[in-house]
């Protein structure tokens, strides 16, 4: 069955967080074009935004409880961003929500909401790093993550601002069918299937001035290279730098070191080959560039959770067989 996603629509909702999961969600298809969620749009009553028109909910809040996924948008007022209220129904229908188990989801603000009703106390959670002071001062039981893009804690996944939302979901989306999925997805809205670093490259603060064109060349050349060994002296020779400007530059451009982002790079480029070929997990370990199954294994359990092969079962089960490390014709 389709999976149900209910957006829960407040007062002074954020039309940009709205429109968000609607669009990339709406764009999550299988491979034979068949629509892999179904959006829903539920709230109290009309919402109005900042942006000079009211949203009127084709679903009441009695449809949270049919939601396999509820996602709160963004809110620019009321009582979750101003004084830690909220209304005793919103409060209860995802306190229901979260104890049956739907997946529970908030883009920018929407966080607050979630504090508001007690499904982040003790746990990690994003949110917009210019609410930082409201938000983390209302809700003081909360790890807040404020340099993050979002934070998948399982059951509970929040986002950083307005753009931030469409990485969240293209992550859900590769999550729960894989890299191949988001991708579509992604070249469907025209968006980066995924992006580096976190919201700290997009706080307010002084950047060294920028001279010829940054980073970005050579983050193209390294992953064009990316089953070889490259050294952190190579990329900063190829952009033509020190390493330490290259360093400082690269983060500023990135919010990531050069070597964590590599890392990402290669665990990213792996799980691809996992879900996308038959290739022995040796030969996928060799092929992203992280040199033995063994460190595949430690890196992706560090990174997603589990291993390569439980990976694969996921999203191939096709190939179950290859678990077992057997040598296939395309490993070579």
């Amino acid at each position: 069955m389709v999976h149900v996603i209910c957006e829960l629509v407040l007062d002074g909702v954020v039309p940009f967080d709205l429109g968000v999961p609607a669009q990339i969600f709406g764009a999550a298809r299988d491979e034979s074009g068949k629509r892999l969620y179904d959006v829903r749009v539920c709230g109290p009553g009309p919402a109005t935004t900042e942006a000079g028109f009211t949203v009127i909910p084709k679903y009441d809040i009695s449809e949270l409880a049919k939601a396999d996924t509820i996602i709160v948008p963004g809110i620019h007022r009321g009582g979750p961003v101003t004084d830690g209220t909220i209304e005793p129904e919103i409060r209860d229908a995802l306190r229901a929500a979260a104890a049956r188990g739907a997946r529970i989801v908030s883009i920018c603000t929407g966080a607050s909401v979630l504090a508001a009703a007690g499904l982040l106390d003790g746990r990690p959670a994003a949110t917009h790093w210019a609410w930082a002071d409201r938000i983390g001062g209302l809700y003081r039981s909360v790890a807040w993550d404020f340099d993050v893009l979002f934070v998948d804690d399982g059951d509970i996944l929040t986002s950083a601002g307005v753009g931030a939302g469409v990485d969240l979901c293209l992550h859900i989306i590769r999550t729960d069918h894989g890299a191949g999925a988001a991708n579509r997805a992604a070249r469907r809205c025209v968006v980066p299937p995924w992006r580096d670093g976190g919201q700290a490259q997009f706080i307010e603060r002084p950047v060294p001035s920028a001279g010829g064109e940054g980073t970005e060349p050579t983050r193209a050349w390294v992953l064009d290279r990316l089953a070889e060994p490259v050294s952190l002296e190579e990329m900063a020779g190829h952009a033509r730098m020190s390493v330490r400007t290259f360093t400082r530059r690269f983060r500023d451009e990135t919010g990531l070191s050069p070597r964590q982002w590599l890392l990402r790079q290669r665990v990213e480029h792996a799980r691809i080959l996992l879900e996308s070929t038959d290739l022995a997990v040796d030969a996928v370990a060799r092929r992203s560039g992280l040199g033995s199954a063994t460190a595949l294994r430690q890196h992706m359990h560090a990174t997603i959770g589990v291993a390569p092969s439980a990976y694969r079962r996921t999203f191939r089960p096709d190939l179950q067989a290859l678990s077992s490390g057997r040598k296939l014709p395309m490993d070579h």
